[in-house]
């Protein structure tokens, strides 16, 4: 079985007369350090597939297993756990708290669950020197650029060592060198950490950096 299946999955909204279908049995698979690009126009149904994938949403229909296991069987405060062991996400907005430094937000997901010890903060170090911040480990988010946040975002997601990554355009907001600098860092970060990465976004630039590319077209993975 691979370590990411996603088999006809449907997704359904209420409406006042019939359901909408946003998600038409979609299915895929992806393995450990495979990455996948969905590309496809808003109102696709792109976020809402990856908000299942993270476990933020659950399908109508179908079924979801990541390493062998049905996250949506797992009750509120289990599922909880599951997606912030097993799942990193980085967004089109960074989320940094402004309060904090660089490395002080990478501790946060620590933080969530307990406290961070010496060995957090020695990976929260070695990962913002992995996406060339090793000189900005006590500035605030005001005090970094654009692209300097995303890369923080990127580090962040990593922190708890999860399994799958989702990306929700995490260049949307970046200048286009600044785009491809921290896709660049994206794969070449997650590359040793073996990750399974799967990106949302409109960039055909973004998508063709990685190793796969699909399409939602009318609700179905093409």
């Amino acid at each position: 079985m691979a370590d990411l299946l996603v088999d006809n999955v449907t997704k359904d909204f209420p409406t006042r007369g019939e359901p909408l279908r946003v998600l038409r049995e979609v299915s895929l698979e992806l393995n450990q350090g495979g990455n996948l690009a969905i590309l496809g126009p808003s109102g696709s149904g792109k976020s809402t597939l990856l908000h299942i994938l993270g476990t933020l949403d659950q399908p109508t229909s179908g079924q979801v297993r990541i390493r062998g296991n049905d996250p949506f069987q797992l009750d509120a405060p289990q599922l909880a756990d599951f997606r912030g062991r097993r799942i990193g996400f980085i967004f089109q907005e960074h989320y940094l708290l402004p309060q904090l430094s660089a490395l002080e937000n990478l501790l946060v997901p620590v933080l969530a669950v307990g406290r961070a010890g010496q060995a957090d903060v020695k990976r929260g170090r070695m990962l913002l020197e992995r996406v060339g911040l090793a000189d900005r480990l006590d500035h605030r988010p005001a005090e970094l650029s654009g692209g300097e946040r995303q890369r923080v975002a990127v580090a962040r997601a990593l922190m708890r060592e999860p399994e799958l990554l989702l990306a929700d355009e995490p260049t949307g907001n970046l200048d286009r060198t600044n785009a491809v600098s921290v896709a660049e860092i994206l794969l070449n970060v997650i590359s040793p950490e073996n990750k399974m990465l799967i990106v949302v976004t409109h960039s055909m630039e973004l998508a063709s950096m990685l190793n796969r590319q699909m399409e939602l077209i009318d609700g179905r993975l093409e």
